[in-house]
């Protein structure tokens, strides 16, 4: 227990916060009937949960450092199960979204102080050991978040994706607290909290423009507005960055070329291989007639592939420069989604598999690379910075994606529907629209808005693919570089002396 009760408890919580990102995928339809949802309201579900996770992971794991890892890592958890509670008793959709935004709050606390508590722990052999137990923990998260959500969903029923989280964390709480010793940052560190506002301000202002587009358009006042506010809070945070001895995101480090097509390359990673699900998960359900057991499996064979991919690419592409597999990983995404673009009214489950097969093959690659990616384009004494910044910017494209995407797609639907039916479409009311279209338009709409937004979704991939070939070239080459990526976002604790 002494030994590896420490990793346990970790990957406990790992797995929880990971697997929320996905869990809801299938549920979206039930959901949708059973709290009377709009497409916004389920945008939400999903974005509530990614934005808060981002907009906060970097300055609650600078607050970590000086209030206590273990500390704050176990007020995440509670956090996390109260939130859970609250999703699974939600009476409306605003409840729900309200509770998935605290359950955002409550993941960046853990996810935040995984890696550190890791790396205060184990060293040498143990630490890659660990790293590679954490590794697998997470992948498997995301394989298994679509088919554990179709079976909790057709069981015992929607609710039930966040109840399960209850017993777990009681166990990752009680671990965590007998095992895992306190650690915290050098000494000296203080909590950014105006950068830590503008940057939740500049991430929640650009989603929630995005979402509003796609009810109200583009030049809509409310939207405009959005991204007006976005732009005045980036401008702030750049500003408190550059100013504040300890800052959440050193500005001038895009200055680098390698670490800004890194960025680009996490900021479009999630959104262009995940953002699609969603929606693809209400087409397989309210308008091909699946089961959520059934619409979960579909997923599998981006799971499994990526999986296979990530496990082999450990050590087939040992040595290989990250900025290749991550490079040529998004342009296999980018082929994927190319690939899930054609189809029509009389499509199957079936055309999506050679497009899922080839985005879980990018996945495999881009995944693990990215960190390492991150960490060869910085100095040593900013590991913990870039790390930070890889995991931000993966959530926070996730939240873009599923944002971005729900608009092209209802926008393609406008092209057959009139507004109200598009968005009810989308938003899983094929039911309630057949007594007025026929099955065929319906399909026809859905097929159109799912093929516009993996044409989208693969342009983006496409574009951050070359990005990332022809600007993230290491700056530090040698053993040493290769020894440090093979440990992403283990901050100051690693190298610092122990005290």
């Amino acid at each position: 227990m002494r030994t590896w009760g420490p990793l346990t408890a970790v990957c406990l919580g790992t797995f929880m916060l990971l697997l929320d990102v996905t869990i809801a995928v299938v549920a979206l339809p039930d959901m949708a009937r059973g709290l009377h949802a709009s497409l916004s309201d389920l945008q939400w579900v999903m974005d509530g949960y990614a934005l808060a996770l981002a907009a906060l992971l970097l300055g609650v794991g600078a607050a970590a450092d000086i209030l206590g890892r273990r500390r704050v890592h176990v007020v995440g958890v509670v956090l996390f199960a109260a939130a859970s509670l609250l999703c699974g008793v939600a009476s409306g959709p605003g409840m729900l979204v309200a509770a998935r935004g605290l359950q955002g709050v409550g993941a960046a606390a853990m996810f935040a102080t995984t890696l550190p508590l890791l790396g205060s722990v184990y060293h040498g052999r143990q630490r890659s050991v660990a790293l590679g137990v954490w590794g697998a923990v997470s992948g498997a998260a995301a394989a298994v978040g679509p088919v554990l959500g179709g079976l909790l969903t057709d069981g015992p029923g929607w609710r039930w994706i966040f109840y399960v989280n209850l017993p777990v964390s009681v166990a990752a709480v009680w671990l965590t607290l007998r095992v895992v010793p306190e650690s915290r940052g050098p000494r000296g560190r203080r909590v950014d909290g105006a950068g830590t506002a503008a940057f939740a301000v500049c991430a929640g202002g650009v989603t929630y423009g995005a979402v509003r587009a796609g009810a109200h358009g583009w030049a809509e006042t409310g939207t405009l507005v959005s991204f007006a506010l976005a732009a005045v809070a980036l401008v702030c945070f750049v500003a408190v960055e550059r100013r504040t001895a300890d800052p959440l995101l050193d500005p001038r480090l895009f200055a680098k070329p390698a670490f800004a097509g890194v960025m680009v390359g996490a900021l479009a990673f999630n959104g262009a291989a995940f953002g699609v699900m969603a929606y693809t998960s209400i087409w397989l359900q309210t308008l091909l007639g699946m089961s959520p057991v059934r619409g979960g499996s579909v997923f599998l064979w981006l799971s499994l592939a990526s999986f296979l991919v990530a496990a082999a690419g450990g050590r087939l592409l040992h040595g290989v420069p990250a900025r290749f597999t991550v490079g040529g990983g998004l342009l296999l995404i980018a082929v994927g989604q190319f690939c899930a673009a054609g189809l029509d009214a009389g499509s199957t489950a079936a055309g999506l598999v050679p497009g899922l097969v080839l985005t879980g093959v990018g996945t495999g690659l881009v995944s693990p690379g990215l960190a390492g990616a991150a960490l060869a384009a910085v100095e040593p004494a900013r590991a913990g910075m870039a790390g930070g910044a890889v995991n931000t910017f993966r959530q926070l494209g996730y939240a873009l994606g599923v944002a971005v995407l729900g608009t092209v797609l209802t926008s393609r639907m406008r092209d057959t529907l009139p507004h109200d039916a598009a968005h009810a479409l989308a938003g899983g009311g094929a039911g309630a629209l057949r007594g007025t279209f026929s099955e065929h338009t319906l399909r026809s709409a859905f097929a159109s808005g799912l093929d516009a937004a993996a044409v989208t979704a693969g342009l983006a991939a496409a574009l951050a693919g070359a990005l990332v070939l022809a600007l993230a070239k290491p700056e530090r080459t040698g053993r040493d570089t290769v020894t440090k990526t093979a440990s992403p976002a283990l901050t100051e604790e690693t190298t610092a002396p122990k005290r």
